[in-house]
């Protein structure tokens, strides 16, 4: 099964893209999706949903794993987080993709074991669990494999 995991931002959209076997998994690509920091609101939430959709296009996924909405101190920010995570669940949705929420602390436990985790532990465990030569970056798409890799575990022990 092909898992795509969206860590969603307005500054820095991770994803993460792997193909799950029972009994392996094989990163597929993995990086961010970041709009020009000049550009206005609305092109930053096309160009995240323009990455997305190639993504989509490219790898053809069978589950689209996004970060589930938590709440900001600051409610503009809030706002801007739900709008970039709208764009990932917006192409899911057109290309007919089961969607999966999880919680950043249940992501960080599915991969590490405690949902404290830090973010370089996250990369550290993502990179021992992946077979990759060096810890993946930026942590945004750390943060994304370990969302798609929260879904291939819950598919394992049939939560989903």
């Amino acid at each position: 099964m092909i898992i795509l995991g969206i860590d969603p931002g307005t500054r820095i959209t991770g994803y993460g893209i792997i193909n799950h076997h029972p009994h392996r998994t094989v990163v597929l690509d993995f990086g961010c999706i970041r709009p020009p920091a000049s550009a206005s609101s609305s092109k930053k939430y096309l160009i995240i949903f323009e990455g997305i959709k190639a993504l989509v296009d490219q790898f053809k996924p069978e589950a689209v794993a996004v970060e589930g909405q938590f709440v900001h101190k600051n409610a503009l920010s809030a706002m801007k987080l739900g709008m970039a995570r709208g764009m990932a669940i917006l192409v899911a949705e057109m290309a007919g993709i089961p969607i999966f929420e999880y919680a950043p602390t249940k992501a960080k436990k599915a991969v590490v074991g405690h949902g404290a985790a830090s973010k370089e532990q996250v990369q550290r465990m993502i990179q021992t669990l992946l077979n990759l030569s060096e810890p993946p970056t930026p942590e945004d798409a750390a943060d994304a494999l370990a969302l798609a890799l929260c879904h291939a575990h819950s598919l394992s022990l049939n939560y989903v």
